[in-house]
Protein backbone atom coordinates (compact mmCIF):
# COMPACT_ATOMS: atom_id res chain seq x y z
CA UNK A 1 0.00 0.00 0.00
CA UNK A 2 1.14 3.56 -0.81
CA UNK A 3 -0.14 6.63 0.98
CA UNK A 4 0.31 10.35 -0.20
CA UNK A 5 -0.56 12.92 1.81
CA UNK A 6 -0.62 16.69 0.67
CA UNK A 7 -0.11 19.63 2.20
CA UNK A 8 0.42 23.10 1.75
CA UNK A 9 -3.26 24.66 0.57
CA UNK A 10 -5.26 27.81 1.85
CA UNK A 11 -7.04 31.15 0.85
CA UNK A 12 -4.06 33.40 -0.70
CA UNK A 13 -5.12 36.97 -2.32
CA UNK A 14 -4.77 37.14 -6.15
CA UNK A 15 -1.59 38.04 -6.70
CA UNK A 16 -0.04 36.20 -3.82
CA UNK A 17 1.96 32.50 -4.03
CA UNK A 18 1.39 28.98 -2.10
CA UNK A 19 3.79 26.20 -2.17
CA UNK A 20 1.91 22.80 -2.15
CA UNK A 21 3.65 19.13 -0.75
CA UNK A 22 2.75 15.84 -1.48
CA UNK A 23 4.72 12.84 0.01
CA UNK A 24 4.56 9.65 -0.40
CA UNK A 25 5.45 6.57 1.90
CA UNK A 26 4.38 2.71 2.34
CA UNK A 27 5.22 0.05 -0.28
CA UNK A 28 7.63 1.83 -2.67
CA UNK A 29 10.42 0.60 -4.45
CA UNK A 30 11.28 3.60 -6.49
CA UNK A 31 8.44 6.54 -7.93
CA UNK A 32 8.38 7.96 -11.64
CA UNK A 33 6.49 10.18 -12.75
CA UNK A 34 4.75 12.80 -10.11
CA UNK A 35 2.12 15.36 -10.82
CA UNK A 36 -0.52 17.64 -9.98
CA UNK A 37 -4.09 18.32 -11.08
CA UNK A 38 -6.85 20.36 -10.06
CA UNK A 39 -10.70 20.34 -10.04
CA UNK A 40 -12.44 22.86 -9.83
CA UNK A 41 -16.52 23.37 -8.79
CA UNK A 42 -18.72 22.28 -11.84
CA UNK A 43 -15.12 20.91 -13.70
CA UNK A 44 -13.39 18.07 -14.96
CA UNK A 45 -10.18 17.50 -13.49
CA UNK A 46 -7.43 19.12 -15.54
CA UNK A 47 -3.66 18.66 -15.87
CA UNK A 48 -1.76 21.40 -13.75
CA UNK A 49 2.05 19.60 -14.14
CA UNK A 50 4.03 17.24 -13.71
CA UNK A 51 7.33 15.72 -14.00
CA UNK A 52 9.83 13.12 -14.35
CA UNK A 53 11.88 10.96 -12.15
CA UNK A 54 14.83 13.10 -13.96
CA UNK A 55 13.20 16.34 -13.59
CA UNK A 56 11.46 16.92 -16.82
CA UNK A 57 8.47 19.06 -16.55
CA UNK A 58 5.37 19.44 -18.49
CA UNK A 59 2.70 22.83 -17.79
CA UNK A 60 -0.85 23.34 -19.02
CA UNK A 61 -0.58 26.56 -20.70
CA UNK A 62 -2.84 28.33 -18.13
CA UNK A 63 0.21 28.16 -15.56
CA UNK A 64 3.37 28.52 -17.26
CA UNK A 65 5.31 30.95 -16.10
CA UNK A 66 3.34 31.65 -12.20
CA UNK A 67 3.36 27.61 -11.45
CA UNK A 68 6.61 25.43 -10.65
CA UNK A 69 6.66 21.66 -10.19
CA UNK A 70 10.06 20.44 -8.26
CA UNK A 71 10.67 17.02 -6.25
CA UNK A 72 12.60 15.20 -4.24
CA UNK A 73 13.78 11.10 -5.25
CA UNK A 74 14.81 11.05 -2.10
CA UNK A 75 11.78 12.09 0.32
CA UNK A 76 9.56 10.88 -2.27
CA UNK A 77 7.97 14.35 -2.37
CA UNK A 78 6.86 16.35 -5.29
CA UNK A 79 5.91 20.02 -4.34
CA UNK A 80 4.11 22.94 -6.60
CA UNK A 81 5.39 26.50 -6.24
CA UNK A 82 2.42 29.14 -7.38
CA UNK A 83 3.03 32.43 -7.57
CA UNK A 84 0.86 34.95 -9.49
CA UNK A 85 -1.96 33.52 -8.27
CA UNK A 86 -5.48 34.27 -9.72
CA UNK A 87 -9.30 33.84 -8.79
CA UNK A 88 -9.53 30.85 -11.63
CA UNK A 89 -6.84 28.94 -9.73
CA UNK A 90 -8.99 28.27 -7.22
CA UNK A 91 -9.54 24.19 -7.10
CA UNK A 92 -8.88 21.67 -5.11
CA UNK A 93 -5.15 20.10 -5.84
CA UNK A 94 -4.33 16.51 -6.11
CA UNK A 95 -1.16 15.20 -6.45
CA UNK A 96 -0.04 11.66 -7.92
CA UNK A 97 2.94 9.31 -8.37
CA UNK A 98 3.46 5.95 -10.63
CA UNK A 99 6.00 3.97 -9.57
CA UNK A 100 7.09 0.40 -8.77
CA UNK A 101 6.67 -1.72 -5.41
CA UNK A 102 9.10 -3.20 -3.17
CA UNK A 103 7.50 -6.63 -5.25
CA UNK A 104 7.89 -4.89 -8.44
CA UNK A 105 4.58 -3.97 -9.21
CA UNK A 106 3.38 -0.88 -11.00
CA UNK A 107 1.59 1.72 -8.85
CA UNK A 108 -0.28 4.45 -9.95
CA UNK A 109 -1.94 6.62 -6.52
CA UNK A 110 -3.75 10.00 -5.82
CA UNK A 111 -2.97 11.96 -3.40
CA UNK A 112 -6.63 13.03 -1.20
CA UNK A 113 -6.81 16.80 -2.37
CA UNK A 114 -5.89 19.87 -1.15
CA UNK A 115 -8.40 23.04 -1.15
CA UNK A 116 -5.98 26.35 -2.68
CA UNK A 117 -8.67 29.18 -2.49
CA UNK A 118 -7.64 32.68 -4.51
CA UNK A 119 -10.02 35.72 -3.48
CA UNK A 120 -9.65 39.02 -1.88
Amino acid sequence: QVQLVESGGGLVQPGGSLRLSCTASGNILISSDMGWFRQAPGKQRELVATITRGGGTNYADSVKGRFTISRDNAKNTVYLQMNSLKPEDTAVYYCYMKGLTKQYSPFDYWGQGTQVTVSS
